[in-house]
């Protein structure tokens, strides 16, 4: 039994490690900023974190599984644009309201992605099945096309 316990602490102390190596940024001119310093992507994730059914499945199934954070950590830049249930400051609010308006974004969850120069060149609508795998082969082809 205190193999199993050790064992599962290892586990999640690990994502949680892991995890915090990849952040997701709230701003999406830095992410664009550090996007070009990078030559990476930048993967905007239009969220209801704390009620959307497709949104927490999204984060569970592939966000948090330690095949995208590697990937990611290597190819993108993260955003998070998220319209919880709990109160955000006043300017993150009218930021995310601006970037859901300028995306033209009406449901949740909505990915896109961005060249390092603002350019949209990919956009998910909805729930992603088939795990990290699905997701990292759909940015592959994406990056492929469109970063040098």
């Amino acid at each position: 039994m205190k193999k199993i316990i050790f064992t599962l602490l290892a586990c999640w102390m690990a994502g949680q490690l892991l995890a915090a190596d990849v952040p997701w940024l709230t701003s999406v001119p830095d992410a664009l900023a550090q996007a070009k310093k990078e030559n990476k992507l930048v993967l905007l994730n239009f969220t209801g974190s704390d009620w959307c059914i497709g949104c927490k499945r999204l984060t569970a199934d592939i966000f948090s599984k330690p095949d995208f954070l590697n990937y990611a950590k290597t190819n993108l830049v993260l955003v998070e644009v998220d319209f919880p249930l709990k109160k955000q400051p006043a300017a993150l609010e009218d930021a995310n309201e601006a970037l859901q308006s300028k995306y033209k974004v009406h449901g949740y969850p909505t990915l896109i992605v961005l060249k390092a120069d603002g350019k949209v060149v990919w956009t998910n609508y909805e729930y992603m099945a088939g795990g990290p795998p699905a997701m990292i082969g759909k940015l592959d082809e994406v990056k492929k096309k469109y970063l040098p």
